[in-house]
């Protein structure tokens, strides 16, 4: 489909409910408020529907959301639009909203997403989502005012890593230059989601810095959260946000894994590359997705098989590329 075919099926619903995927990122909370404005511009009854509190990092943004346990269970829209989500899984509980809806709308932007929707705009090519909510907004004749430009600012530069990583393009930084004519305070928004840490999230790095082992070569860097560790400090999602990061900046790591046990036998691993691994292969082996240098996926089973299966997969992927 094209973005003027999605913004029109859009314009022609009124009620309607905004689906991020759980346990949301920047472009995801990002995304979804930027829409809910614009289409509250537009006159439309819209609800950010989620499962859990957004992170207290994003809590300054504008922009409300409903929990899903304090919906009537008989609540029903005329169009459910779900971002940011790869497959319908992420959508957990939520999945029932969905399913009753007649009109489902999928936009994203991971290489991995399973057009599971009636209607699907997924563009791999973009670097967050936000750059497409940012172009249907345009679409819709909304004017771009500074608390949408807030919200968009925050998907894209989350998902660049504030502008670093490979997916930040030229359309990237053009669409930045006009969030900042709304005179958006860039340099407080950086500093809160960047540049702030809590006491918690600061000792959990020290740890995780000390938890680090290498395999391959060192081509290869990965921490373990187990979960009695997570539930005796007491460690929110929050507090790990970000950690994945940690073993890929080492000098001379390719692949850098985080392993965290959610709950005994529920393991997420993170995966993260520098140059020449495509990690969305590996995860989507294993049921996961996401993209080239950032994926992840679930595993049931405990910490130690887990490590096994994932750590070998990832030497013989180092392998074949560097046998290419």
């Amino acid at each position: 489909m094209t973005l003027n075919e999605i913004a029109e099926i859009i314009k022609a619903r009124s009620n309607i409910a905004i689906l991020p995927h759980i346990h949301p990122d920047g472009d995801c909370i990002g995304s979804s408020f930027a829409l809910l404005l614009a289409l509250q511009m537009l006159k439309k009854e819209v609800t950010v529907v989620l499962e859990e509190n957004i992170p207290q990092v994003y809590s300054f943004l504008t922009g409300k959301y409903v929990k899903l346990s304090d919906l009537p269970s008989n609540t029903k829209f005329d169009m459910v639009i779900c971002l940011d989500s790869g497959d319908e899984h992420r959508l957990n509980h939520r999945i029932d909203l969905f399913n009753s809806s007649d009109v489902t709308l999928n936009i994203d932007h991971h290489i991995s997403n399973t057009m599971y929707a009636k209607y699907n705009y997924v563009d791999s090519a973009s670097s967050a989502t936000g750059e497409i909510v940012y172009d249907i907004i345009n679409l819709l004749g909304v004017t771009i005012d500074k608390d949408i430009a807030v919200n968009l600012y925050v998907a894209i530069s989350t998902d660049t890593g504030g502008f670093k990583y490979s997916n930040t393009t030229s359309k990237t930084h053009r669409i930045i230059a006009e969030l900042l004519e709304t005179n958006i305070n860039i340099a407080e928004i950086n500093r809160r989601i960047f540049d702030t840490v809590s006491l918690e999230k600061l000792k959990l790095t020290a740890t995780a810095i000390d938890w680090i082992e290498f395999y391959e070569n060192n081509k290869i860097a990965a921490i373990a959260l187990p979960y009695d560790i997570i539930q005796k400090e007491g460690l929110s999602d929050e507090d790990s946000d970000g950690l994945a990061n940690l073993p890929r900046n080492i000098e001379g790591v390719e692949v850098g894994l985080l392993f965290k046990e959610k709950e005994p036998g529920e393991i997420k691993v993170s995966f993260r590359s520098n140059q020449y691994v495509d990690v969305s292969k590996i995860a989507i082996s294993f049921g996961g997705g996401g993209h080239k240098r950032a994926s992840g996926c679930t595993l049931h089973m405990d910490m130690i098989e887990a490590k096994k299966q994932v750590i070998e997969s990832v030497k013989q992927t180092i392998k074949q590329e560097v046998e290419k």
